[in-house]
Order: C-alpha cells, then structure tokens, then sequence
C-alpha cells in the first residue's frame, strides 16, 4: 500500500463523517423552517382572535352607550309626562273637565308604556335588560383580550428564537422556542373559550 492511498483511507472517515454532519444540520434547519411556519400560522390566528375581542369589546360598548342614552332620554319623557298629568290634577275644577281627565289618562297611559312596552321593545324596562346584554358582551370580549395578546407576545418572542436557532444550529434554542409556543397556543385556546380567566 502506497502513502497516497493511505492519506485516502484515513481522509475518507473524515469526509463521511462531514458529510453526515451537513446532512443532520439541513434536516434541523429544514425541520426548524416548517416549525416556524407553523408557528407563524398560529400566529395569524391568535391576532385574528385578539382583532375580533377588540371589535367586539368597542362595539359593545357604544351599543351600551347608545342604549343607556335612549333609556335616560325616556325617563326624561316619562318624568315630562307624569309632571303634566300631576299638573292638570291639581288644577281647580275648570268647565273643561271632561277634557283635562281625559288628558290625564292619556299622559299616565303614555308614562306607563315609557316604563315598559313588550310589544315596542323599547320602554325603560326593555332598553335596560338590552344595555345589561351589551355590557355582558364588553365584559366578556375584555376577559378575551388579555389571552390574545399574550399569545402574540408569546408567539413572536418563539418565531424570533425559532430564528436565531438556525442560524446557531442550537436545539436547545429551538427547544426553548417550542416551549414559548405551546404556551402561546394555550393562551389562543383559553382566548377563545375562556377556560382560565386572565386578569384584565
């Protein structure tokens, strides 16, 4: 055996060994680039999530408002109404009689359908059983909100990590990202079904 194809021989280990070395770290960095897919993925999700609270939560809110201004505007009218028929009541006994009751029954029939109207849908008692239901929805899109938020948070921080552990080739880094994700995943679940409650 020549020296020549002793230095092949002893090269040859080496090379193959380098070889599978470069084929293990595209297999990582591969893997690694569907991880972060994915993770951008869920990313999406959880701002869709965290976009639909907020509109939710602002919606309700001036349905809220709008409801509480209709609902102060007919007790305002009611008070109008019960002060002329109390007025019209203490008035001395006039030849017009007949008419002044008639009024008074009118106004008093008036007030009573500003305290409640089923039918309308709209009397006092109505609007506030309506602004009660909106502010239920404000409060339960603010309980959401906080789970998105801290998802996206979560899910950045693990896409940028996720990064970085390619270009280190550091599972542990990847590993690490990974953690940051599921945690960003739980919080995306627990945003849409609110299986923990957050404070907010």
């Amino acid at each position: 055996m020549e020296a020549s194809e002793i230095a092949e021989r002893i090269h040859e280990p080496h090379t193959e060994h380098h070889h599978h070395g470069t084929l293990g770290l595209e297999a990582f960095r591969r893997l690694a680039g569907i991880y972060l897919g994915v993770v951008a993925m869920l990313l999406a999700i959880a701002s869709l999530g965290g976009g639909a609270a907020t509109k939710e939560m602002l919606s309700a809110n001036i349905h809220a408002s709008d409801t509480y201004a209709f609902y102060q505007a007919k007790y305002l009218r009611q008070v109008q109404y019960q002060t002329a028929a109390e007025t019209l009541e203490a008035m001395p006994a006039s030849a017009d009689a007949a008419k002044s009751a008639e009024l008074i029954k009118k106004y008093r029939q008036t007030a009573a359908r500003y305290e409640s109207d089923p039918a309308g849908g709209d009397g006092k008692k109505e609007l506030l059983a309506k602004a009660r239901e909106w502010e239920a929805r404000r409060e339960l899109a603010a309980q959401r909100d906080p789970n998105f938020e801290f998802a996206e948070a979560m899910l950045q921080i693990a896409i940028v990590i996720g990064s970085v552990s390619i270009v280190a080739a550091s599972r542990s880094l990847l590993g690490f990202s990974g953690l940051l994700a599921l945690c960003g995943v739980a919080l995306t679940v627990n945003g849409f079904f609110l299986l923990v409650p957050l404070p907010h």
